[in-house]
């Protein structure tokens, strides 16, 4: 293991990126970016990064702020229970850790949103800690150095994939380490076409001694993802506009959007998105014209979204599932955090001179 982890951590400190978080070994500004990188690609988050550590550069800063500032900033990143989370396990620390992020992982595992992989990133990096990190590039290099044949997206497999990890973890520098074999992943031993001629560990690697890269890693097959089709209104009042804010928790939470909700097998889309605005907000409308096809992706389903312009009739605001709602001018939309499906047809209510799309797509 010691030829893995020399050859390993050489290649690392003469190739790896120069990104805002490898600069710092502030724990915070360590936890910061691992939050964000989960699950988002790294050309993803360097944007995001900068900005939220302008705004929110210490604990005690993010843990003040209104979770509504938060949202608005992570706008656009998805998976916002990371943020949400984050923002509870900051003030978490603030208010009953006098600050002090912990260093042990019992201590840190303790607070919302940190689980095994968070845990070993930022303890590894920060504090020099000796747990390995297991991720979907971890996996990946795994899986073809030791030709694991246990599928990857296999909820059991996870331990024997942690246990290969510990096993080849350098313990004298486990932060260098950890970030070297998820950077490997990343830029050479990538899902496909990879690098194999230029790897640090080609000659330790059993897959490639075998002519098996493609194979691995495992993979099991997965049941098609489902597509809901959703309505929502922009109903208009005057010069206003409606829109309605989710539920704390749960999918988006905290975020506000356009009313609508799921059109029922057989129903128009254009009637669903009237009887949804009335078992939500209480309000009658009439559908004036149909605005914008949005398709969406999330982890577990899809959505074809079909929003339309609302002409407000009659009735007061009572909400049913949503827990807030404000009527907006055009201009403030910007002020509030919103879904990334909602923000692919915003500009066409910010600029209504403009062609309408008629498909837009939006992954998160």
């Amino acid at each position: 293991m010691m030829e893995i982890q020399t050859a390993l951590l050489k290649w690392y400190h003469t190739h790896h990126r120069e990104l805002p978080w490898r600069k710092t070994a502030n724990p915070y500004s360590i936890w910061v970016s691992e939050v964000m990188l989960q699950q988002t690609q790294v050309k993803t988050v360097v944007p995001y990064y900068g900005r939220f550590m302008e705004a929110f550069p210490t604990v005690a800063s993010l843990a003040r702020a209104d979770l509504e500032q938060v949202l608005k900033l992570w706008e656009g990143l998805g998976y916002y229970a990371r943020a949400r989370n984050f923002h509870k396990a900051c003030q978490t620390v603030t208010t009953d850790l006098k600050g002090i992020i912990p260093r042990d992982l019992k201590g840190f595992k303790a607070l919302p949103g940190v689980g095994d992989y968070i845990a070993a990133a930022v303890l590894s990096i920060a504090f020099n800690i000796p747990l390995a990190v297991v991720d979907g590039n971890v996996k990946r290099v795994l899986a073809r150095v030791f030709t694991m044949d246990d599928p990857v997206n296999h909820g059991p497999s996870h331990k024997k994939f942690q246990a290969k990890a510990d096993l080849i973890l350098d313990r004298s520098c486990p932060g260098a380490f950890n970030q070297a074999v998820m950077e490997l992943g990343a830029l050479v031993c990538s899902p496909r076409n990879p690098g194999c001629t230029i790897c640090p560990l080609g000659q330790y690697c059993r897959a490639l001694e075998s002519d098996s890269v493609d194979k691995y890693p495992l993979r099991n097959k997965t049941k098609p993802v489902p597509t809901v089709h959703i309505a929502a209104g922009v109903v208009k009042k005057g010069d206003k506009l409606l829109i309605t804010l989710r539920k704390p928790e749960g999918l988006l939470g905290g975020l506000w959007e356009f009313p609508g909700g799921k059109v029922k097998t057989g129903e128009q889309a254009s009637s669903a998105c009237v009887r949804e605005l009335a078992e939500e907000t209480g309000l009658r409308v009439a559908v004036t014209s149909h605005l914008a096809r949005v398709k969406h992706a999330y982890t577990h389903f899809k959505i074809e979204m079909d929003i339309f312009n609302c002409q407000y009739i009659s009735g007061n605001v009572r909400l049913n599932g949503p827990v807030d709602h404000r009527w907006i001018f055009p201009h403030e939309i910007r002020q509030y955090p919103f879904p990334k499906a909602n923000l692919k047809f915003i500009p066409l209510l910010e600029n209504p001179d403009e062609i309408p799309l008629k498909t837009m797509s939006a992954v998160t």
